[in-house]
């Protein structure tokens, strides 16, 4: 009989691990007792709350946690694919009175303490990575999910809703990338085997977007010191420009991949037929960013009105002093009145920082300042190309220490975002989750993007010259399957082996910039095989 009890005992918090710990033990001992079965403890938490002064959203979390359980003691196949857009079948909705409760369920979602009022909750497991997700359900999560049930395609749900096809494409990647839906295989993938990297999420090897950062002109409001590249190109027509856009379409659709154009330069503003190939690409329902300087309100809500930005990154090298001698004097100020502005309009707005030796110990105190008025700040390395050769590197002995504060200052920083590669080496020996890396895929150059600058040339990245060809002379589809992109792709032979290849590779950029050969040589920077200590996460 006493092994009978504790067998109970044990399956009982197992199934419940959120419940149990939120009482006393000797409480959690008589619920489990009062519990005829497992799937009635919620009915036993409800009826004995006020008595025992339980917490009031236990028994909502029960029922939470109960279906995880079964998620997890469960064989109930989810397929990867699908030819044919359909909800995920491990897709759970719950009709919560408590709000806030998916973040004791998905350990990824962070939120306040659980409050009284009704709230939607969505629980499924990840048809990809195998995690068990939770989140409260929203529009964008119920778009696709009517999508697939009523076979409804991006084009006639825009057409519906008066809204454009890139805002109903967004969110059906999004819920793709979630899991939420399956849908079909995207074949932008890495050949890689996910057995021998048994520790990656296998949703890092697959893309759903893939992005062209355009620089479709070379002119500048700016001179910066550490400009990769200040020359002169003979600009393309705008028929030209329109047909590349046709191009990406075309790929796009061959991959089951969505496309994402981001607009830079030099300044992408002053190009004179700007604003009509922002609407070409809004029409071909691709989202669009833009990598540019501050412009003005009138030109921000033309670009809305034609269609939503996905975001607008500016750049900031450091506190005012630094950056002003770097970009400009004024420069700053406009900056921080532009991003006041974006946030007034609702654009996501981005700050990149190119990190140097004399801007490390400037980065978390720009970060602070930062903390309310970007929705997110990070860096790039700095790449001694062009202008930039000017300048000096971080000192890569240094590099590792800077890493830590770097992230242990993102935990109490929402706007600090984590982006370089090499912090996936620090996340390692941490034994923590790793993430995607600089582009979601480790480094994505001649992968999930591609740069073309304003003559039709192609590049792998735009931090170094790695020419692939000219979008004039062949297809987007030849370029990215041509010899010259594989090697790319393929990175420095070093990193092959490695443990954590498929969130990192380093930057080949900084390789370059260190004379290394990239195909052959690491980024100078890896301190994987290092013997460091770092201090436990908080």
């Amino acid at each position: 009989m006493q092994n009978k009890r504790q067998d109970k005992l044990h399956l009982f918090s197992e199934a419940y691990p959120g419940c149990s710990s939120q009482v006393a033990k000797e409480i959690w001992l008589q619920l489990v007792a009062d519990a005829d079965s497992l799937d009635s403890i919620a009915d036993v938490l409800s009826a004995k709350a006020a008595e025992l002064q339980l917490p009031g959203y236990l028994s909502d979390l029960a029922r939470l946690e109960l279906y995880v359980f079964s998620l997890q003691t469960g064989s109930s196949p989810v397929p990867e694919y699908s030819d044919t857009l359909s909800i995920n079948p491990t897709l759970q909705l719950f009709e919560n009175s408590w709000k806030h409760l998916s973040c004791q369920i998905d350990r990824d979602v962070r939120g306040p303490a659980p409050e009284n009022g009704a709230e939607q909750v969505i629980v499924w497991r990840h048809p990809i990575s195998g995690r068990i997700k939770a989140k409260p359900v929203s529009e964008d999560d119920l778009l696709p999910m009517k999508m697939a049930l009523e076979g409804l395609s991006v084009e006639a749900v825009a057409r519906e809703g008066g809204v454009h096809a890139a805002s109903i494409e967004s969110a059906l990647i999004r819920a793709l990338d979630d899991g939420i839906v399956v849908g079909p295989e995207p074949l932008i993938k890495r050949h890689y085997n996910p057995g021998d990297y048994q520790d990656i999420d296998r949703s890092f090897f697959a893309a759903r977007i893939f992005a062209l950062q355009w620089h479709i002109t070379q002119a500048c409001d700016l001179h910066c010191r550490h400009c990769y590249d200040r020359n002169q190109y003979k600009s393309l027509s705008l028929p030209q420009e329109i047909a590349i856009l046709d191009d990406l379409a075309r790929f796009c659709s061959a991959h089951n991949v969505h496309g994402q154009v981001t607009f830079t330069g030099g300044n992408p503003l002053l190009h004179p037929n700007f604003e009509k190939l922002y609407l070409e690409a809004a029409d071909r329902g691709f989202t669009i960013a833009i990598l540019g300087n501050p412009t003005t309100r009138e030109q921000i809500e033309r670009l809305n009105a034609m269609q939503p930005l996905a975001f607008y990154q500016v750049s900031l090298e450091g506190l005012e002093k630094h950056n002003d001698y770097i970009r400009g004097q004024g420069h700053f100020k406009k900056v921080l009145a532009f991003l006041e502005l974006l946030r007034e309009l609702r654009v996501f707005s981005m700050v990149m920082l190119t990190l140097t030796r004399d801007n490390m110990d400037q980065v978390l105190p720009l970060a602070a300042a930062l903390r309310d008025k970007t929705d997110l700040f990070t860096f790039n390395r700095l790449s001694l190309v062009g202008e930039g050769a000017n300048l000096v590197t971080v000192e890569a002995e240094k590099f590792p220490g800077f890493l830590q504060a770097y992230d242990e200052a993102a935990v109490l920083n929402p706007c600090l975002g984590i982006k370089d590669n090499l912090l996936n080496i620090l996340y390692h020996k941490q034994k923590r989750s790793l993430f995607g890396g600089c582009t979601g895929f480790g480094c994505g150059a001649a992968f999930n993007f591609i740069t073309l600058l304003a003559d039709g040339s192609v590049h792998a990245c735009r931090k170094f010259p790695s020419p692939l060809g000219n979008i004039m002379d062949n297809s987007l589809h030849e370029i990215y399957h041509s010899e010259a992109a594989e090697q790319y792709r393929s990175g420095a032979a070093e990193c092959r082996e490695c443990s954590i290849r498929p969130v990192c590779g380093g930057c080949l950029a900084v390789a370059h910039s260190h004379g290394r050969d990239i195909f052959r040589q690491k980024d100078p920077y890896c301190f994987i095989d290092a013997k460091i200590e770092f201090s436990e996460s908080s």
